[in-house]
């Protein structure tokens, strides 16, 4: 599993991971396990496994690292 830091947040259930490269991840709620989605933080470390949504890259199975 890939390790990141959450980079932002929104209220519409979404959110974004900074990899460590030059692209963030996008993951959707529903992709987040062991915790609820509004518990999360901007600048929490969490693992993530690299999965293919309808519009591209996102992040699968989020949970706190």
């Amino acid at each position: 599993m890939a390790v990141g830091t959450i980079k932002r947040l929104t209220d519409r259930g979404f959110g974004f991971i900074d990899t460590g490269t030059n692209k963030d991840m996008f993951f959707h709620s529903s992709n987040v396990e062991g915790i609820r989605f509004d518990e999360l933080r901007e600048g929490q470390q969490v693992s993530y496994t690299e999965g293919q949504g309808p519009k591209g890259p996102r992040a699968e199975n989020v949970t706190p690292a």
